[in-house]
């Protein structure tokens, strides 16, 4: 049976050394400094893994958009001759991690969804797992792997565009999780985007939550208890998730899938799209 959600460092290990079909991601990341992931993954990473950077390999740049917002998603057609590129297979096992908490390769996870690959999975406690787990490490750059010719599915995931978030708004079919700190959330700040506050009836769960102390996701049990007591009887299937631009919402949504309260859906423009246009509301506080 494949991974799908999460996959330990020593379940990785035993994967690797059993010879399945299996390719490792890195996509470590820094908002603030771009470059600063693809240095730490020249530094150290894990071998074999390729590596994957927000801006230039999950996010659209200047080519066909298939969402809005700071990091929009690539069209899955633009996505499906990338992962080729690298040579993922459909039958492989995809395992993505980085050193940052989950915040970053949960998007590739999640885009593997969106293009009808159901074998991915986050690696848990990132890269300071498995070197806890005397994992090896390597530097500099890995060979290029042989092109694949990798098939796009039906979408496993939802993706929600920004007209969809606005008509349902106040519908009890929505129900909008904010996975931004409780300061943006209630725009008493707001380092990146124009516009400070939320989309009017979003709850918050600010997606550093779902992790432990040890940098690993919480119990399915105590995830499954927090989500409850947010979602306060509104239906989990109704969850559309969102943050500043449809990166960091991801780790609530796989949380929720942890917990077995999904899948849910993703609104990739997230609060960037949203506050682009004067017309659409704003709630603060």
């Amino acid at each position: 049976m494949p991974y799908t959600t999460l996959i330990s460092a020593s379940q990785l290990q035993a994967l690797m050394h059993g010879g399945q079909p299996l390719m490792v991601f890195d996509c470590s990341f820094d908002l603030a400094q771009p470059a600063l992931g693809a240095s730490q993954y020249r530094e150290s990473h894990i071998p074999g893994a390729a590596f994957a950077d927000l801006d230039r390999h999950l996010s659209a740049g200047s080519g066909a958009a298939a969402s809005g917002g700071r990091h929009p998603l690539p069209t899955r057609e633009r996505f499906a001759a990338w992962l080729s590129q690298v040579g993922l297979a459909n039958g492989m096992q995809a395992v993505v991690y980085d050193r940052n908490g989950a915040n970053y390769c949960g998007r590739l996870w999640w885009m593997l969804k969106w293009a009808g690959h159901e074998a991915a999975a986050v690696l848990d406690g990132g890269l300071q797992a498995w070197q806890a787990a005397g994992g090896a490490l390597a530097s500099g750059d890995e060979p290029a792997r042989a092109s694949s010719a990798f098939a796009l599915g039906a979408p496993l995931r939802r993706l929600v565009g920004v007209d969809e978030v606005l008509t349902r708004l106040g519908d009890a079919g929505q129900t909008i999780v904010d996975a931004r700190g409780a300061p943006r959330y209630r725009g008493e700040v707001e380092p990146l985007d124009p516009v400070a506050g939320h989309i009017p009836g979003a709850l918050n769960r600010p997606f550093g939550d779902n992790l432990g102390a040890d940098g690993r996701f919480k119990s399915p049990e105590q995830l499954r208890a927090e989500f409850t007591a947010l979602l306060a009887g509104r239906p989990a299937a109704t969850v559309v998730h969102q943050c500043g631009s449809g990166v960091s919402a991801i780790p609530n949504l796989l949380a929720m899938e942890v917990a077995g309260l999904g899948p849910t859906q993703l609104f990739a423009g997230s609060w960037s799209e949203w506050c682009s246009d004067p017309s659409r509301p704003v709630e603060r506080g």
